[in-house]
């Protein structure tokens, strides 16, 4: 058997009138992620945690945020498309561990959806996906609501 773990890392910087995407789920509040895409950072996370346990390269290398194809992209087209290329190469996905770091909204009411999205959409059940979240107890750019970080392992089995 050959198991392969990756581990993948998303910021966001948080602005006024932008929406509010993590793991897939809207979820509602007076600042939304700064991206090309829609800046799902978790989403971010777990594409290159997915693509570095198997050596294709990372997000920004397949999805440049210089091609306006993926401007204002649904992450979870993004998450699709690099599930597909870790199949072709012969990987089936074990499980998913993730951590999102922010100072606010409380994302516990949306983590139950946001595990059935990505479960949805990486051929998984949802107890093979774990979100957990943190604040930074008002600390850094994290505790003053100017962004947010997610934090993806994944393992692979070929």
């Amino acid at each position: 058997m050959g198991y392969r773990i990756g581990s993948g890392v998303d910021f966001h910087q948080l602005a006024e009138g932008r929406d509010l995407w993590i793991g897939g789920v809207k979820i509602p509040h007076h600042k939304g992620s700064l991206g090309h895409s829609d800046a799902d950072v978790l989403l971010h996370a777990i594409c290159d945690a997915l693509l570095g346990a198997a050596s294709l390269g990372d997000i920004g290398q397949h999805f440049p945020d210089t091609d306006n194809t993926y401007k204002n992209i649904d992450s979870k087209i993004l998450l699709q498309k690099t599930v597909e290329l870790v199949t072709a190469k012969g990987y089936s996905l074990v499980n998913i561990d993730s951590t999102l770091c922010l100072q606010a909204p409380k994302i516990k009411p949306y983590v139950e959806q946001m595990r059935e999205v990505i479960a949805s959409i990486c051929g998984v059940t949802v107890e093979d996906v774990s979100i957990k979240a943190t604040t930074t107890e008002q600390m850094g750019f994290v505790g003053r609501e100017e962004g947010l970080v997610a934090y993806a392992t994944i393992l692979l089995l070929k």
